[in-house]
């Protein structure tokens, strides 16, 4: 049988198997084991229970294995039996331990028939055994019955190949002597994964079980039938349930000492990726006041850390699947708050019509004669009051990415849902703070800008300031263009002005470049055919670059100078408008809000990111960096802050008892010797009648 020290080894893998499964992690290391596979009634329950020596199998039609029972065998003085969902009780009755898989069976799966995953462990002692673990899966099923699902054939299946399938695990197949193998199930599934041998056993018929026949004699008519029988005397040796369970335990173990060295890998990758957590958790005490401050203090300041490295970018960890906190802000700041700008503007028309509304509303019963300041300023006061919606809304971006990037830093506290809950109350309020004061501020600005309209504002229309030259005469002038009216002077010093020109029924034209010219030239005339200057029907303007041309063309669009090819019917005029000389205010002043405008936004784009970062996130990120804290302290409760969850304590619990178990097999192992010797397979099985891809031992049973 090898060395006592490898025999020792399958005990050993069974109480690693229960440390590992209380913890959820037994398949990670793939233990090695023994699968029992069959379909229906094919004698499995009989090979258990000749192994054991007992009846300790639930009984009856149809599927009645529907959950996969681990069941560990140990060689002991004494016999009982105990399960791992109840291990402080000792079964000494077997019949017991039938009515307990039955009802853990019904606890899990109902008492309809229904079939889980989730296995039942029970291990027994007895000075009968040989040291095995196996696992007895339900039967394979075609026809469900009860609450059985319609594809339950092949649910069945995934669950036996999910255990197969395992490198680890051995495949005992069990099937009736009845049966050609070609058409059994069992062999079928057990040969997909591994073509080796068979043994035959002789187990009670069903007249033998109802009749209570004892299994003691049950195996003496076995190893009779074996010895007597004509086609099985010379062989008898190697047939019936002890030589099955003397090959089963020594192939078992043979297994464990070949897949020894990758079993003790990785039992040391889960022991090394333990050792942290576990060192800390060793002399870890719950109740120590010291211990508890200086977890608070630790959490405080990670989650500061974690905090700042979300909204700043930093850290050398980069999430490469979603945008972090301050990412989303970023894109809050420079799309999302622009484009709720822009959907605020008024179209051509309805600016024109409000334009025009206030203009004559200002007149009144009078009719004037130059456009009035006063529709300007209505109309501009009443663009800037629009921005408050926007930038409200903008605000509400913010602070609820705040709130979320917060969120995800506190629950890392989940472990203390006590100081979880507290530093959620306290980081939302100081949020809800300093977003009203953000809001305030915003407001101010707003109302800032309705204060004062500054028509002085080197980048409003009317103090545009241009060089350029004026064919007629061939003479350098220094040009003001204003929404009235185009003046030009002798020079920059502007003190001797030479002629201004009233805006009033202008056109613009293009002039094409004269052969010998470098010069870019546009032309200037009055759609009544008068004189614009002097004698001269047109004005032609050069200048030195087609730059310099299409700045001139844009500044005198915005002052009402249209191209002379733009129909007038297409510029957006509001309906009902005859007067040419309200016609003209009307685009004069539309040229100069949006200008003005266009000032207002540059600024309330610039203007109120920087507030919202100055007094939002620069001070919730201060705040959890230096208030928190004493903010906590404040409560007078740190050491109720610092109460465990029962999850944190369970994980603790079982982090500890994880390592011990991975820590303990290690040493058991490196006291082995891996120089056992190797039992012979059983003969073959003809696996010519189907392909097979992987290579296992495997046991087939064939019952007599």
């Amino acid at each position: 049988m090898g060395n006592r020290g490898m025999e020792d080894l399958i005990p050993l893998v069974n109480s690693l198997q229960d440390a590992l499964s209380s913890v959820g992690q037994s398949c990670s290391l793939q233990l090695p084991q023994i699968a029992v596979v069959g379909g229906q009634s094919a004698g499995k329950s009989s090979v258990l229970e000749s192994f054991v020596g007992r009846d300790f199998l639930p009984r009856g039609s149809g599927i009645v294995t529907r959950r996969p029972l681990i069941l560990q065998l140990l060689s002991a003085n004494t016999e009982y039996g105990e399960f791992l969902h109840c291990k402080e009780k000792k079964f000494t009755d077997f019949e017991e331990i039938c009515k307990e898989i039955e009802a853990e069976t019904c606890r899990v799966t109902g008492s309809n028939k229904g079939i889980s995953p989730l296995p039942i462990s029970l291990r027994i002692y007895s000075p009968h055994v040989l040291n095995l673990t196996l696992i007895d899966l339900p039967g394979i099923t075609k026809v469900p019955i009860g609450d059985q699902p319609a594809d339950i054939e092949y649910q069945i299946r995934d669950m036996i190949m999910q255990y197969i399938c395992n490198e680890n695990c051995l495949v005992l197949a069990v099937t009736p002597a009845n049966t050609d193998l070609a058409n059994s199930d069992a062999l079928k599934l057990a040969k997909d994964v591994d073509p080796q041998g068979y043994i035959g056993v002789v187990n009670r018929s069903q007249k033998d079980i109802d009749g209570r026949k004892d299994i003691k004699a049950a195996l003496l008519a076995e190893r009779k039938f074996f010895l007597s029988h004509p086609a099985y005397k010379h062989m008898a040796e190697r047939m019936g349930t002890p030589y099955l369970q003397r090959i089963l335990n020594q192939q078992l173990t043979n297994h464990i000492r070949d897949t020894l060295p990758t079993f003790r890998s990785h039992l040391q990758s889960q022991l090394l990726a333990l050792k942290k957590e576990a060192e800390e958790y060793k002399n870890y005490s719950p109740d120590d006041p010291a211990r508890r401050t200086k977890t608070l203090l630790q959490l405080v300041q990670r989650l500061a850390v974690d905090f700042e490295k979300l909204i700043e970018g930093s850290g050398d960890k980069v999430d490469t699947v979603n945008l972090s906190g301050g990412a989303r802000i970023n894109r809050i700041f420079h799309e999302r708050f622009p484009y709720e700008l822009v959907k605020i503007e008024s179209n051509e028309g309805n600016l024109r019509r409000e334009i025009n509304y206030a203009i004559r509303n200002i007149h009144g019963v009078r009719t004037g004669l130059f456009t009035p300041d006063m529709a300007f300023e209505a109309i501009v006061k009443k663009q800037i009051l629009r921005l408050k919606e926007p930038c409200m809304k903008f605000i509400d971006m913010v602070s609820q990415e705040l709130v979320t990037t917060v969120y995800q830093c506190i629950n890392k506290l989940s472990s203390f849902p006590t100081l979880r809950n507290e530093t959620e109350k306290i980081i939302s309020t100081e949020i809800r703070e300093q977003e009203s004061k953000c809001r305030e501020q915003v407001m101010l600005i707003i109302d800032i800008q309705l204060a004062y309209i500054n028509t002085k504002h080197e980048d409003f229309i009317g103090f545009t300031n241009n060089i350029s030259i004026m064919k007629g005469g061939a003479k350098e002038y220094w040009f003001i263009l204003t929404a009235e009216s185009l003046s030009w002077f002798k020079d920059d010093e502007e003190k001797e002005k030479k002629y201004m020109l009233p805006l009033d029924n202008l056109k613009l034209r293009d002039v094409e470049k004269g052969f010998m010219s470098n010069k870019c030239v546009f032309a200037i005339f009055n759609t009544e055919l008068r004189n614009v200057y002097k004698d001269y029907r047109c004005l032609e303007l050069a200048c030195n670059s087609q730059e310099e041309l299409d700045s001139w063309k844009a500044s005198l669009l915005r002052a009402g100078v249209y191209p002379e090819k733009v129909d007038e019917k297409g510029n957006g005029a509001p309906e009902n408008l005859t007067d040419p000389q309200l016609e003209r205010q009307v685009e004069i002043i539309r040229s100069l809000v949006d200008s003005y405008m266009n000032i207002i936004y540059r600024t309330i784009r610039d203007l109120i990111p920087k507030t919202i970062m100055h007094l939002m996130i620069n001070s919730v990120k201060e705040f959890i960096s230096s208030e928190l804290l004493a903010q906590l302290y404040a409560l007078g409760e740190c050491s109720a802050l610092m109460d465990e969850s029962p999850e944190q304590q369970q994980h603790r619990e079982e982090v500890l008892r994880k390592h011990t178990a991975l820590k303990e097999a290690l040493d058991v192992i490196g006291e082995f010797s891996t120089s056992t010797c190797s039992t012979p397979m059983p003969p073959p099985v003809d696996s010519s009648w189907i392909q097979s891809s992987r290579y296992k031992h495997t046991c087939t049973v064939r019952l007599q």
